[in-house]
């Protein structure tokens, strides 16, 4: 069985290959290598390539920079550990986590453009909060696109995850309610709703979505009480305005972060987290079900850098 920083390790390879070549890997995972003037050019060419963002990389270049002026000796292991260091102090407050409260349903709703994963996404959620015991209900929401209903009944079964849902076509606002009926009548803990995916830049179809958070507050004037925008990894930093125009007509709360397994450009979290200050509650490191795991600094800032996590 794969431990937690094991996942994240294996869901960051693409990332971390650069790093290992730079700062070395001889004796421990970097302690063999002596670093110089280039192979610290070569990492701020590598951290930029990873898209950690100027501010990230600045940051963690001073202080390796700092540490090889004391020390012309400086190993790939000691700059890996300053590297993980400044990542972990960088993305304090960065970690989401949901915790029980007396909201009953507690609705979390799913946002972001076709090809995020957001349907995948959201049923691997359900799926996430049945093993940790919550009791949980998926609705689907998403309507708008032909293959999401057959798409999301698929994984509903696979995952044994109890699912409202309508047809093609079905007013969305409708099947929100009825999936909050139907949580609320169930007694059911948490309800995860996936909705259509969309272009931040279409106006209509932003005004749908903000139809569902009307349906849900007339239910429940607090419902949605979690609004995650699902983003896919492999845009990078790329993402990060359609998040801003999400977070400003829709009110999010959150980040999920998905397909990190098929990016080398896993240092974007930093970039997106320090833009715009939301918490990440999950990552995609694959395609698996047990892929989809809660958002761990520590972890992340290890695996980034080569070093030995925690065996959890």
């Amino acid at each position: 069985m794969k431990t937690l920083f094991s996942r994240f390790k294996e869901g960051l390879k693409r990332t971390t290959p650069t790093f290992y070549s730079i700062l070395g890997e001889g004796g421990g995972i970097f302690g063999g290598k002596t670093l110089d003037a280039s192979s610290i050019e070569e990492l701020e060419e590598a951290l930029y390539g990873a898209d950690f963002g100027v501010e990230t990389t600045s940051r963690i270049l001073e202080e390796i920079r700092s540490a090889f002026q004391k020390e012309k000796e400086l190993r790939g292991q000691e700059a890996a550990r300053i590297g993980a260091a400044v990542l972990r102090q960088t993305m304090e407050g960065a970690e989401g986590r949901l915790q029980p409260n007396e909201h009953v349903p507690e609705v979390i709703c799913l946002v972001g453009v076709n090809g995020s994963g957001k349907t995948t996404t959201a049923a691997k959620l359900a799926h996430f909060f049945i093993g940790e015991g919550r009791t949980t209900l998926l609705g689907a929401c998403d309507t708008f696109r032909a293959a999401a209903n057959e798409q999301i009944k698929s994984w509903s079964e696979l995952l044994e995850v109890d699912l409202v849902a309508s047809h093609y076509g079905a007013d969305a606002g409708a099947v929100a309610f009825d999936a909050y009926q139907a949580a609320a009548s169930r007694g059911r803990e948490i309800l995860v709703l996936d909705t259509a995916g969309r272009l931040h830049t279409k106006g209509n179809l932003m005004e749908e979505l903000k139809k569902i958070r009307r349906v849900l507050g007339k239910l429940n004037e607090d419902a949605p009480h979690h609004s995650w925008l699902v983003v896919d990894g492999s845009l990078g930093t790329n993402s990060i305005e359609q998040a801003r125009v999400f977070h400003r007509d829709f009110g999010l709360t959150g980040l999920i972060i998905t397909k990190l397994d098929g990016t080398s450009r896993g240092g974007a979290l930093a970039g997106i987290f320090h833009e715009l200050k939301l918490p990440i509650y999950f990552v995609g490191l694959g395609e698996q079900p047990e892929d989809l795991q809660p958002f761990s600094v520590e972890n992340y800032a290890n695996a980034i850098f080569g070093l030995a996590g925690e065996e959890t």
